[in-house]
């Protein structure tokens, strides 16, 4: 069996670049023109305040910050899951506003087109909380996770921006240790770069804290069916080509950025449902953003969308193998 799983994980590599190839030839000549006409479907963005039935304008991520902390769920049909991730959300951060008096906090639902009883759940919360508190994007069709997320960081009002999955598999409250990361590469890049600067803010210097499963991966090898351990190893190898070294876990819904980072990030990335997150790995180094990987607590829901979409994995990485491919023949532009 040893024997076996060498030579299938020595053949892997030369037969996903062939792969590779043959989805990049298919997907090039269609990709400007997907690119192109994405904005025709892409509906604008509404917050609405459920208590005095009118809609609230719409901040920029390039506004000034209103808030400390922006909280981004992304959810489609989260209805079962939802409720108890928002009473825990909610409940961190009211102990936390209580203790700290300048802490102050958004929590913004993008519903990504969802076809149960997600935004109802939603606006219960911004009944009980207040629209300054909780706040709901409605995208009216289903334009995947990258999209809901993108959504929601370009209209945050927030120094610190945290994207968390609808599910609560990470506890919110380990967002203080990239928080703390973040402070500290902000502490260096401000010595480095910006010694005289007394009035420069942690949100004005681009930096990415990504949440990390990999301290788990040992045990799960262990656990898991050899051929899951294969595609696995695939899926890394394909991260690899797409994104280069640096991040283990691309793929943690629990992910920190400053307030600079976001709009450089997220006015450039491209994929709009899954694996988004090996573009942003590509970006911040494109980009030279600092990164920082930091161990979370993580449960599995197996219940969740993220789950049960997994196993489309491999073939949405070849689509985000092809954006980065395409970037660095120049198809895409930067905006920065």
């Amino acid at each position: 069996m040893e024997l076996l799983w060498w030579i299938a994980e020595l053949l892997l590599v030369p037969a996903l670049i062939v792969i590779l190839g043959f989805v990049f030839g298919v997907s090039s000549k269609h990709s400007k023109e997907e690119e192109g006409t994405s904005e025709i479907y892409e509906a604008h963005p509404v917050i609405e305040d459920p208590n005095s039935l009118k809609q609230v304008p719409c901040p920029s991520v390039f506004d000034p910050a209103e808030k400390y902390m922006s909280l981004i769920i992304p959810a489609y049909n989260e209805e079962h899951r939802l409720s108890g991730a928002l009473d825990e959300t909610m409940s961190y951060l009211q102990q936390r506003a209580a203790k700290d008096k300048s802490f102050s906090y958004e929590v913004l639902i993008v519903d990504d087109g969802s076809s149960d009883g997600t935004s109802r759940i939603a606006f219960e919360f911004v009944r009980k909380y207040s629209v300054d508190k909780v706040r709901v994007i409605l995208l009216g069709r289903n334009c995947g996770k990258g999209e809901a997320i993108r959504k929601g960081m370009l209209h945050s009002r927030g120094e610190l921006l945290l994207m968390l999955d609808a599910d609560g598999a990470t506890k919110v409250n380990d967002l203080e240790k990239l928080e703390y990361q973040i402070g500290a590469v902000a502490e260096k890049e401000l010595q480095l770069s910006r010694p005289c600067d007394s009035g420069a803010k942690i949100s004005d210097i681009p930096i990415v804290a990504f949440g990390s499963r990999a301290h788990l991966e040992e045990k799960a090898l262990a656990t898991r069916k050899w051929h899951r351990n294969f595609l696995m190893k695939g899926f890394h190898i394909v991260v690899l080509l797409a994104a280069g070294p640096g991040i283990r876990d691309t793929q943690c819904g629990f992910k920190m950025f400053t307030r600079a980072a976001a709009r450089k990030l997220f006015t450039n990335i491209r994929l709009k449902r899954w694996c988004f997150d090996v573009e942003l790995v590509y970006l911040c180094k494109r980009l030279t953003i600092p990164m920082v990987e930091i161990s979370v607590n993580w449960i599995v829901d197996f219940g969740s969308v993220c789950v049960a979409k997994g196993r489309l994995g491999v073939g949405v990485v070849f689509r985000a193998y092809v954006v980065v491919f395409e970037r660095d023949l120049k198809v895409f532009g930067f905006d920065v």
